[in-house]
């Protein structure tokens, strides 16, 4: 059963990291199918047999990331998407999961704010090329359209890297057992 559960958050982090990066959105549609999915699945297996499931574990993870990333939210830190995915990452993987993937989400962002920073320092401007990479990228046809998709939206795009953060607990899920 955890197979499944695992091949959902697979393609939900994969979505959630195009989505994301692309035009800083966690859609809706996205988390909706992902729990109703999964919720049919844990359903399924627990009507099956009632012993082999619990079905509690996932609320509490959906819980568990709700409130663990809403005060951010509320103080206008992060995204409500962002809170949203979190939550949904903790019903799909379940409570244990949710310490890693905040980790290595926090890690990679914060190595991303540390690039931005750079990049904006007079010293990088002056790296041959530093300038008129980032040029070339702003005036081509996907920056373009990037920053149309993301409407003035700002800020890093933290649900790609919890989904990031998925990814490699999923597909290492050693790191579930600290």
């Amino acid at each position: 059963m955890h197979i499944f559960l695992d091949i959902v958050a697979t393609l939900l982090s994969t979505a959630v990291i195009a989505s994301d990066l692309y035009a800083r959105r966690v859609p809706n549609i996205c988390l909706i199918s992902a729990l109703v999915l999964s919720l049919a699945i844990i359903l399924t297996t627990w009507i099956r047999n009632p012993a082999a499931q619990q079905i509690w574990p996932h609320f509490l993870g959906l819980l568990i990331g709700l409130i663990a990333l809403l005060p951010f939210h509320i103080f206008g830190q992060m995204g409500a998407g962002d809170v949203k995915f979190f939550a949904t990452l903790g019903f799909l993987l379940g409570t244990k999961a949710l310490l890693p993937i905040w980790l290595i989400a926090s890690l990679i962002a914060g190595a991303h704010a540390v690039m931005i920073l750079l990049s904006r320092h007079a010293l990088l401007q002056t790296v041959p090329g530093m300038k008129s990479a980032q040029n070339w990228f702003s005036s081509s046809a996907l920056g373009q359209r990037m920053v149309s998709a993301q409407q003035g939206r700002k800020g890093l795009p933290y649900a790609a890297w919890l989904g990031v953060g998925a990814l490699i607990t999923v597909f290492d899920p050693e790191l579930m057992h600290w």
